[in-house]
């Protein structure tokens, strides 16, 4: 009788439970934990049909000054735009409208979320956002996979280039089998699948391949030096790689909760209001790299 080890099971399985499936990326919440008007804000609901005919959901809150430009929020790989507002709810009293979409498979969003179909719930809130810019600048802040997928997302669309005044990537990983090995090799069940685990997962979206292609729309990479999820130098490789114009900051702090800080807060003002008259192909001179 065959016997077969217990790790080769294991593998197995793992390797089934990933083929054709994306589970070890995306972790979709569906229920709503809070609204912007749990926190005093005023927000319009919004639904997009993608080319897909897949409809997805987000939050639109306007400006509450003269309005200063637009920021288009993609979130991270767990739960939904309902437990992440809290890293935008502030800059609609700075004078910038934002718009928060849930990928597909997400909160309100119809359908499973996967690779590369998320590209095209991105695409059809960043086109439906530009009817709403009013000729002012337009902004895309993504974080942790929301910036690895937004690094993509601009690199590899001339449109969206040419109507972008700048991108924040806060927490994005270079590429898809190290971001799946690295978390794979934290726990020991897991530990010796890591590169079995990494191959599986190796899409061929790599924020690494792609941010050199974003000049000469300015970049904003931010990544802390405490960021147990995705390294440190993740986010120094995507800045060594990336063209200019482009600034780094290094934060301390939590995975997640760059813009809990004021300091940080203001480091994003400061890059939204230097590259506020970019348009286009119109180069913009680059801002000095930060360290708090």
């Amino acid at each position: 009788m065959m016997t077969i080890s217990f790790s080769r099971i294991i593998v197995c399985l793992v390797a089934a439970s990933l083929c054709g499936c994306s589970g070890l990326i995306f972790h979709p919440y569906r229920a709503h934990v809070r609204t912007p008007e749990m926190v005093d804000l005023q927000y319009e609901d919004v639904f997009l049909e993608t080319q897909d005919q897949v409809k997805v959901h987000g939050w639109f809150l306007p400006a509450q000054t003269a309005l200063k430009g637009s920021v288009y929020f993609l979130h991270g790989n767990a739960e939904n735009i309902s437990t992440h507002i809290a890293s935008v709810y502030w800059l609609p009293e700075q004078g910038y409208q934002v718009f928060l979409l849930d990928y597909r498979g997400y909160g309100l969003s119809e359908g499973e979320p996967d690779l590369p179909e998320v590209f095209l719930d991105i695409d059809a809130g960043f086109s439906w956002l530009l009817k709403r810019a009013e000729q002012k600048p337009v902004f895309i802040l993504g974080q942790s996979l929301g910036a690895s997928l937004a690094t993509y997302f601009v690199a590899y669309n001339e449109n969206v280039r040419e109507n972008l005044a700048g991108l924040v990537s806060d927490a994005a990983f270079t590429n898809y089998f190290e971001i799946a090995r690295h978390v794979s090799s934290k726990l020991w069940l897991t530990w010796p699948l890591q590169y079995p685990i990494g191959w599986a997962m190796d899409y061929p979206f790599h924020p690494i391949e792609a941010i050199n292609k974003i000049s000469p729309v300015p970049v904003l990479i931010v990544h802390s030096k405490d960021d147990h999820i995705i390294p440190f130098e993740h986010g120094e490789q995507l800045y060594e790689t990336a063209k200019q114009p482009k600034s780094f900051l290094a934060t301390k702090g939590m995975h997640g909760y760059t813009f809990s800080s004021i300091k940080n807060r203001h480091v994003l003002l400061d890059f939204f209001n230097s590259h506020s008259n970019y348009c286009g192909t119109k180069f913009s001179p680059s801002i000095n790299a930060y360290s708090p």
